[in-house]
């Protein structure tokens, strides 16, 4: 007897077995945290000092270390890439300005750049 798991997921779909994901999504859930950042941040895309490799670098944040990981953390996850944060400045991997602008925008933070 060969199930296929499609099939069997879709089968537990329909009985109801599979609980719902209920979760708040954690954009709408993050924007009350991080609206204490009342300077805008500014937004860059570099590739001076990286072996040619592209990087967004995101500047201006007033906030302890480990909120700019949380906010780190969250634009990682989001944007499927890596980074780090230190110094007060987010790095992440490649040209993604524009998507880490509307990410922080819906953050509740103001952003240049």
């Amino acid at each position: 007897m060969n199930i296929d798991w499609k099939e069997a997921l879709g089968a537990l779909k329909d009985s109801g077995d599979i609980p719902v994901d209920n979760t708040p999504d954690p954009i709408a859930e993050e924007s009350e945290t991080y609206k204490g950042q009342t300077e805008p941040l500014r937004v860059i895309v570099e590739r001076k000092g990286r072996k040619g490799k592209t990087a967004t670098i995101i500047e201006g944040f007033i906030c302890p270390e480990e909120r700019l990981e949380e906010i780190a953390k969250i634009l990682k996850q989001k944007l499927g890439t890596g980074g780090s944060a230190r110094g007060g400045e987010i790095l992440i991997q490649g040209d993604r300005k524009e998507d880490v602008k509307n990410i922080l925008k819906n953050l509740g933070m103001k952003v240049k750049g």
